[in-house]
């Protein structure tokens, strides 16, 4: 077997592990959701400032992935009802953990002695914002448009994008020419782009089918989804180049980093909780 062939069978074996292992706990509990998702968010944040530090930033490691693990867990806990509290006050929390620890960081940039200590800043800030925000958003999905925890609401988002990015590639490497981001991706083009709204909006249509659920709904969380999704492809990309870097990271074998693979839903899943949101206001 030539290394070409090994790769792929990594790929494909590494693949099927990590789409059962993130359906299974999506599927199995709250709970295996909430540790799934804290695991990406981890791995997801610690991957981000390792690009960074690549560009020649200094964030504060520790501080933002506390940061972040602090205000995944406060969001979880409203929705599993761990704390005897009422949610209200957890919001409250959440909300006011968040306002402190933006002055936190300026505060402890003070000790550093660091010639750029905006940069650091803002990258330690970018690491929650980009990797911690939509996973704790993520926590809200299965609630939102029903009357209770339904995680198949979470699995069809998450089938979406993957709709998306199968049927853009396909499209793309069948009659792709004209490019839809040069500098960032060279592979993807307009043809494959549309190819990929196309694959998820048929996705959407089996999620309305199987919830039960308002066709059109579903038709605009998949284009909401959708045209993120690339977006978010995109910004991986971006931060990539910068650092000089093929991979944010090694975890997948034959995929790459947790950033590589989830690219997609982390900026698809504040677009698609505010729509949830104001969809069903």
């Amino acid at each position: 077997m030539n290394d070409k062939m090994k790769n792929l069978a990594v790929r494909t074996v590494s693949g099927a592990v990590l789409a059962v292992v993130t359906l299974g706990a999506i599927l199995w509990s709250q709970w295996s959701f909430g540790a799934l998702l804290l695991v990406l968010l981890v791995v997801g944040m610690h991957e981000f400032y390792a690009l960074a530090e690549k560009q020649g930033d200094a964030p504060q490691r520790i501080v933002g992935m506390v940061s972040g693990v602090v205000f995944f867990l406060l969001n979880l806990g409203i929705i599993t009802r761990i704390f005897d509290t009422q949610p209200i006050f957890l919001f409250l929390c959440s909300a006011a953990y968040g306002l402190l620890s933006l002055p936190a960081m300026f505060i402890l940039e003070l000790y550093r002695k660091s010639a750029r200590p905006a940069a650091n800043i803002g990258t330690t800030l970018s690491g929650v914002v980009y990797v911690a925000l939509p996973l704790s958003l993520m926590c809200y999905i299965p609630l939102l448009g029903g009357d209770g925890w339904e995680p198949l609401r979470v699995l069809f988002f998450i089938f979406i994008i993957w709709a998306n990015d199968v049927f853009a590639y396909l499209v793309g490497m069948s009659i792709g020419r004209h490019k839809l981001f040069e500098r960032l991706s060279p592979k993807k083009s307009w043809e494959g782009f549309f190819g990929g709204l196309a694959g998820a909006v048929a996705m959407g249509f089996v999620a309305a089918y199987v919830l039960d659920a308002p066709r059109a709904m579903w038709i605009g969380l998949a284009l909401v989804a959708a045209v993120a999704g690339v977006l978010g492809d995109l910004v991986e990309s971006m931060f990539k180049r910068a650092a000089g870097v093929k991979d944010s990271g090694s975890l997948i074998p034959g995929h790459g980093g947790v950033l590589d693979r989830f690219d997609a839903l982390l900026l698809a899943a504040p677009f698609v909780f505010v729509y949830l949101l104001f969809f069903h206001l």
